[in-house]
């Protein structure tokens, strides 16, 4: 998922992009329109990085691009809408969540038997699961994300604090990093995931259709997650809805040493007064319930096609040289995202990124989510409740029981309460 909740809405703004020379085989003459249009759903760090690739696609393949960038919590509604009446973008960068709802729906191409999904051998394993659905494929993965720990080297080592690999440690070392300003808990769900996932939990049980998100580890979990606050050894926002700002402003003011998020928040920090200097940031797997036990969810975005575009051709050329190797390492260059190509890590350019680097060993472990149409919709029942428990509002016994319920009565009720 990528910050689904979290990320502010992004300016519109359009830019056309033209080829060098007409004439390009995804021209009319095949019954391709030619002319592609391409909602961009990124951040205003990445946007024009990301205009600027598609230019040079469109300069490279012969066909015209005109890409949009779409406020990234409006996307998928507005997606939805204009594609039910057979209108809107030819490509589309969807989260990873949203291609199976989107498959389901019969919005997006179904590329199998399309060069897109030939050979796929390049591509990270987890984030080419998100692009499928009963089998078929739906998209191809642009970047990948999980959570890490970023820390505050300076504070850390004037403490004589190693970065913790245990939320125990996290606890212990509170005593020297000045008890809350240790660490920032941001209470929305997808941050849940870390807790959830290194205690051996899940939200779902997709193969066996059973709601497994109130089993006793998950209980565990977001005990954990409270025993941080209650202990002293954390802080968070009791307004769930500027609870992810609030941790980015302690974080990059130095207020707080260490917060859990991921690779596209690297910018924002390198802005902040505690990282002037880039080598401030520290970036390590998640703690776990026991070390090396840590666990961190897979987010990430897809190319995906839109089912009746007149431009298939032409958008089935831009989307294999955007999720080229090419591209890529520019992205990852330029951006600090993560690739979903294993051979784009093996660039020397990419090798030297630090965050890149620091992130390739996350990735590579990251605890695939239940790849399925209502993946989405799991996380608002779920951030009313992770909300509530750090709150103190609740139990976490009796919040996530009402998330079942939730999940049971409007999300999957066709699945078994675990």
């Amino acid at each position: 998922m990528r910050r689904t909740t979290l990320v502010t809405a992004v300016a519109a703004a359009s830019a056309l992009v033209l080829t060098a020379c007409g004439g390009g085989d995804g021209g009319s003459a095949s019954g391709d329109s030619g002319e592609i249009t391409f909602w961009d759903t990124s951040g205003p760090n990445e946007s024009p990085v990301f205009a600027k690739i598609a230019q040079d696609c469109a300069t490279k393949g012969g066909y015209k691009v005109k890409t949009e960038t779409v406020a990234f919590d409006q996307a998928l509604n507005n997606y939805r809408t204009a594609a039910q009446g057979g209108q809107g973008p030819d490509v589309f960068r969807a989260e990873v969540a949203w291609v199976p709802q989107l498959a389901k729906l019969g919005y997006v191409v179904d590329l199998t038997g399309t060069e897109l999904a030939g050979d796929t051998s390049d591509f990270l394993e987890t984030p080419l699961g998100s692009t499928k659905f009963d089998g078929k494929t739906y998209g191809v993965p642009q970047v990948t994300d999980s959570l890490a720990l970023f820390y505050n080297k300076k504070l850390l080592a004037d403490a004589g604090v190693e970065p913790p690999k245990t939320w125990d440690e996290v606890k212990a070392a509170a005593a020297k990093l000045g008890g809350e300003k240790t660490i920032f808990i941001n209470n929305d769900a997808y941050y849940a995931l870390p807790f959830i996932y290194g205690a051996g939990g899940d939200l779902v049980d997709a193969d066996a259709k059973k709601i497994v998100v109130n089993s006793a580890e998950n209980v565990k979990a977001l005990e954990t997650a409270k025993g941080l606050l209650d202990a002293k050894a954390a802080t968070t926002a009791l307004d769930p809805a500027n609870s992810y700002n609030n941790m980015q402003a302690a974080f990059t003011s130095g207020e707080v040493a260490m917060v859990v998020n991921g690779p596209w928040s690297v910018a924002d920090y390198l802005k902040g007064a505690a990282f002037t200097d880039a080598a401030n940031l520290g970036i390590a797997p998640v703690p776990g319930e026991t070390a090396g036990e840590g666990s961190a969810p897979v987010g990430g975005h897809d190319y995906t096609i839109r089912q009746g575009t007149k431009a298939k051709d032409s958008s089935i050329k831009f989307v294999a040289c955007m999720s080229g190797v090419e591209s890529q390492v520019a992205v990852a260059k330029e951006l600090g995202l993560l690739p979903t190509r294993k051979s784009a890590y093996e660039n020397a350019d990419v090798k030297a990124n630090a965050v890149v680097s620091a992130f390739e060993p996350v990735v590579t472990s990251a605890h695939p989510r239940a790849w399925i149409p209502e993946g989405g919709q799991l996380f608002d029942p779920l951030k009313i409740a992770y909300a509530d428990v750090l709150a103190g509002k609740k139990d976490a016994k009796t919040a996530l029981d009402e998330v079942a319920k939730s999940y049971k009565d409007t999300v999957v009720p066709e699945y078994t309460v675990g």
